[in-house]
């Protein structure tokens, strides 16, 4: 059976590990290499780096829907993906003869789109979770195999259900994949009516607005962290905000108002309360905790200011 497989950033990873480990991958196919920094030195996405370590060719097209060649020359029996990162279109999905299966984040109909998990702390979800799924030429419409929940904690951030997803995606295209294989597998058509969706995050969309209640700004904060991560403007400079918590105690005071510094950090007026900010970074200055920034700029300097 020969796999190719399409996935380029960590959370594909786990995903191209098991076929690795399991199948015959002939090749995988991810963005093309970037360029990071002052320096600007070339960075290879995490998955061509395990797939070089396996002697795996791979292919990294500038536009894949132009450039796809590659693929009719592996002819593989199936095309695996999983966050890829572009569109792939039915002169792709036409090429494998048992079709293409995508892994996705999400309980679809749900988030569809490029950013499921950050949509789903920012949207205040309590579940998520991973769907395999056949693809067809719309965003993530194609018919469902199999799909398996996780809850979403307070505790929660970008981070951890990102891991915790990836995970689960390997383990459940593993535990699918032999009855698509051999032909068993059901497919079953989304509700299209129920569909939400998970565009990808844009700039202005980080931005922390203090005027929503204080659990759509806890869970902006920790639904952006650690990458790109939410940010607010203090002293006409832009301070991103990595950490916060929710407090009951409501202020007299205008939103994103500082009423209070106190030992745990900095608290900020909100629609319904207020939230505490516990880890932040200055414009131009590394991260650090609240703490080392009050004490830095000083308790009296802070209360009255306001964050816009």
């Amino acid at each position: 059976m020969r796999i190719v497989f399409m996935g380029t950033p960590s959370f594909s990873v786990p995903v191209l590990e098991g076929l690795i480990e399991n199948y015959d991958v002939v090749g995988v196919v991810a963005q093309p290499d970037r360029k990071v920094g002052r320096k600007q030195e070339i960075v290879y996405p995490p998955t061509k780096e395990l797939a070089m370590k396996h002697n795996i060719p791979v292919f990294q097209p500038q536009k894949i829907r132009e450039d796809y060649e590659q693929l009719l020359d592996w002819n593989p029996d199936i095309i695996i993906t999983c966050a890829y990162g572009q569109i792939i279109p039915q002169a792709i999905l036409d090429i494998p003869r048992m079709g293409c299966i995508n892994v996705h984040a999400s309980l679809l109909p749900k988030l569809r789109g490029g950013a499921p998990i950050h949509k789903a702390i920012i949207d205040g979800y309590d579940k998520t979770g991973i769907t395999i799924m056949y693809m067809d030429a719309s965003m993530d419409t194609g018919d469902m195999v199999s799909w398996k929940e996780t809850e979403i904690t307070l505790e929660d951030t970008l981070e951890s259900l990102h891991d915790r997803l990836s995970i689960m995606g390997k383990e459940l295209l593993l535990e699918t994949l032999p009855s698509i294989l051999d032909g068993s597998a059901k497919r079953i058509p989304q509700n299209h009516e129920e569909a939400t969706f998970a565009y990808n995050i844009k700039r202005e969309e980080e931005h922390i607005d203090f005027s929503k209640t204080k659990k759509e700004v806890f869970d902006l904060v920790r639904g952006l962290y650690p990458i790109p991560s939410a940010n607010a403007i203090l002293f006409d400079q832009e301070m991103k905000i990595y950490a916060c918590k929710m407090l009951e105690k409501t202020y007299d005071a205008p939103y994103g108002e500082i009423v209070e510094v106190n030992k745990e950090g900095i608290v900020v007026s909100v629609k319904d309360g207020s939230i505490l900010i516990t880890s932040l970074k200055p414009f131009g200055k590394k991260r650090m905790d609240a703490i080392s920034y009050i004490n830095g700029v000083g308790k009296e300097k802070l209360i009255g200011e306001r964050f816009l």
